[in-house]
């Protein structure tokens, strides 16, 4: 397994949540993102954060969700904040621009009351 999404779960709106994505790839070079896929719609790009550590959101996640790495750990992070049920999603994690052969199973995220 190249990329493994953890932290998914039920979370009240409002709430909070903190992903996880343990990569076994090469990975402090690379500039590594957070997607989502929401029922019924396509894969978006949602947070990136390069090698040293700029990072960028889409808008509707900006200001509510922040995205950090450790290169030691080969990990990247997502806390996501002031969750709403729009958010409701499979999180994946993935380099960018995105690579095919290393999609992980993803972990799902359900923003409900």
């Amino acid at each position: 397994v190249q990329l493994q999404a953890s932290g998914g779960g039920l979370v009240q709106p409002g709430g909070s949540l903190r992903l996880s994505c343990a990569a076994s790839i090469s990975f402090s070079i690379r500039i590594m993102g957070w997607y989502r896929q929401a029922p019924g719609k396509q894969r978006e790009l949602v947070a990136s954060i390069t090698g040293n550590g700029i990072t960028k959101y889409e808008d509707s996640v900006n200001g509510r969700f922040t995205i950090s790495r450790d290169n030691v750990k080969r990990t990247v992070y997502l806390q996501m904040n002031s969750l709403k049920p729009e958010d409701t999603a499979v999180y994946y994690c993935n380099t960018v621009p995105k690579a095919d052969n290393i999609w992980g199973q993803g972990t799902l995220v359900t923003v409900s009351s």
